[in-house]
């Protein structure tokens, strides 16, 4: 079930693996090297083996694997038309795979599950807010399609992303950074455990950047998960950050 923001409503015993392990199998394989920043010996509420998917005949993603625990990011980088965003995208249930196996919480899942998609949240691209609806009536649909929520909680969350001067304003008027604000907005109310982002601070200003680094960082220091493939730096602490790096399908 998809929720509308991108947000989609949204592990066996974590295996051990060679850290360094650069990963190349198939005919047309996409190199993935993972480099975990703590120590990778844990159990881990998300554990992803062997996916991949084709197109046609071209491998976007070839056999990736990697795992992630409470508390910590995955940050995935590479260049343009490495798999990224389709690597996001399958994780979410919104392209099938031809291999792979998903584990959430100990238990595997469909990438479909309903259970696993309770606790997941994604947030595209782009912001995908309906243009005649104020910042304010997006917000409030977009989370109450997942639980209820206080009109002041409303007020919070759009303040925290500094919102608020903005939010009763139809979103096509809005600025694409404006509109990625309300949207980070209405992501911190989903109440969701796992966050997929796809380049999460495109099209804001430093502010903008600084708000959703403290947003994301509270997420994690609370026990949130979060997955997020990026070309500019998060600002989040290198300690609580892994490293998934996709070198790109071989033509």
């Amino acid at each position: 079930m998809v929720v509308l923001l991108g947000l989609l409503l949204a592990a066996p015993v974590a295996e051990l693996v060679d850290a360094t392990d650069l990963k190349s199998v198939g005919r047309k394989a996409v190199p993935v090297r993972f480099r975990p920043g703590a120590p990778w010996f844990c159990m881990s509420a998300l554990v992803v083996n062997n996916l991949s998917v084709y197109r046609g005949e071209r491998a976007i993603l070839c056999r990736v694997s990697f795992e992630l625990a409470a508390g910590r990011a995955l940050v995935i980088t590479g260049p343009n038309g490495a798999g990224k965003t389709t690597l996001l995208r399958t994780l979410c249930g919104l392209v099938e795979p031809e291999e792979g196996e998903l584990h959430w919480r100990s238990e595997r899942r469909s990438f479909r599950d309903a259970e696993y998609h309770v606790d997941l949240a994604y947030l595209g691209h782009e912001a995908p807010l309906k243009m005649d609806l104020t910042g304010r009536e997006n917000l409030r649909g977009l989370v109450g399609l997942r639980r209820d929520v206080a009109p002041e909680r409303v007020d919070a969350a759009l303040g925290e992303m500094q919102a608020g001067s903005f939010a009763d304003r139809a979103v096509r008027t809005l600025s694409a950074g404006q509109r990625r604000r309300i949207a980070f907005a209405a992501l911190g109310l989903m109440g969701a455990t796992l966050w997929v982002l796809d380049e999460p601070v495109t099209n804001l200003d430093r502010a903008g950047e600084a708000l959703v680094q403290t947003l994301l960082s509270r997420h994690l220091a609370t026990g949130g998960l979060l997955l997020a493939a990026t070309h500019q730096p998060l600002g989040l602490d290198p300690a609580c950050c892994d490293s998934l790096v996709l070198a790109g399908a071989v033509p």
